[in-house]
């Protein structure tokens, strides 16, 4: 049996009435950062930190990559399959942790810039000044 594309638009458009919206956002947007996985490499570069903590950093480069890289291809097909099935309910995570994970020793935060800054009359707001730089983690108001 064939479904036109009108009829998938309108189970579609159906599934959003019955369902909101607040479900599909956090689904579409989960699948978008897991699909961009590589790009990030969140998971290899914090299995290669917990391997070095937790099993010694003899097994960092072999193990904790090898550990990484697994996660990334697991966050990677979770997201993909999120994008495909986003209109559709079971709007829960596939795959724990919900947020991308960073290494324990850098929380990324907005950076300094006018859409973000709290007041741009003072000519200074909130985030990391120069986070191209290596080793500028100066913030400004960090409470």
């Amino acid at each position: 049996m064939r479904i036109s594309l009108s009829s998938f638009a309108a189970l579609t458009a159906l599934t959003l009435l019955a369902t909101g919206c607040a479900g599909l956002e956090r689904k579409l947007g989960r699948g978008l950062l897991n699909t961009t996985e590589f790009v990030r490499l969140g998971e290899i570069r914090r299995s290669m930190e917990q391997t070095a903590i937790w099993d010694g950093t003899d097994m960092t480069y072999t193990t904790g990559f090898i550990r990484g890289f697994n996660r990334s291809v697991a966050r990677t097909a979770v997201g993909v399959y999120e994008l495909v099935t986003f209109p559709f309910p079971k709007y829960e995570p596939y795959y724990l942790p919900e947020y991308p994970v960073y290494p324990d020793s850098h929380r990324p935060k907005l950076i300094a810039d006018p859409i973000f800054g709290p007041d741009d009359a003072l000519g200074f707001s909130g985030g990391d000044i120069a986070p191209f730089v290596p080793g500028s983690r100066f913030r400004i108001f960090d409470q």
